[in-house]
């Protein structure tokens, strides 16, 4: 381990341990709306919600989520997880699935970052995320996940932890949540992953009406 990387988990541990001492004093802020309402039509996907086993949401701490798989008209299928945290405080922190997935048996085979180009209140920008691809023996998988907290779109775990940090401090605020997109490669990589971007520009808008900023 070199020294550089010594100090950056030497740094996210410290900033944790901040988070925690400020979070009692911290706001509890909830979704604008509960999750229980979210959309299962959006534009020409179609969804169908469904639930983790309850030891899951123990284990993941979330106030609120949504867990559902869209289909589009031309049959493609992708399973949207949204978790809401009011605070995040110990024992309820985001989960990087960086470290879920090799659990659940999913091999992380590439990482990289992602721009989606999306529409924020009629006007166009483009989002940064974050790309896995997933393999376990023959099957392979396409995820885009995100961290959407206190206005912000960020793509990285230890830039999510710094800002934890510092809202709790300056704003009293440590709620946030965490975006998955997945999707199965069902012929070529790249035709899942634009597939993914296609959805997540579709429902972009829709997040913003339940994820406080």
């Amino acid at each position: 381990m070199t020294y550089k990387r010594v100090f950056t988990v030497a740094g996210i541990m410290l900033g944790t341990i901040v988070v925690l001492s400020f979070a009692n004093h911290s706001e509890t802020i909830k979704p604008n709306r509960s999750f229980d309402s979210f959309p299962m039509a959006i534009g020409g996907w179609s969804g169908i919600p469904s639930k983790f086993d309850e030891k899951i949401y123990e284990i993941l701490g979330v106030d609120d989520s949504i867990l559902a798989t869209y289909q589009s008209d031309g049959g493609d299928t992708v399973q949207l997880y949204v978790g809401f945290y009011q605070s995040q405080k110990e024992g309820d922190l985001i989960h990087s699935p960086k470290n879920c997935m090799p659990g659940s048996g999913w091999n992380i085979i590439e990482t990289s970052i992602e721009t989606v180009p999306v529409e924020d209140s009629g006007n166009r920008r483009s989002i940064d995320v974050i790309r896995l691809k997933l393999e376990k023996g023959a099957q392979q998988q396409v995820m885009l996940y995100w961290f959407q907290s206190r206005g912000r779109i960020i793509a990285s775990e230890y830039l999510q932890k710094i800002l934890l940090v510092v809202d709790s401090i300056i704003r009293h605020r440590t709620d946030g949540s965490f975006v998955r997109l997945i999707a199965p490669v069902t012929t070529r990589e790249d035709l899942t992953l634009e597939l993914l971007k296609r959805f997540a520009k579709d429902i972009y808008p829709h997040l913003n009406e339940y994820i406080p900023s």
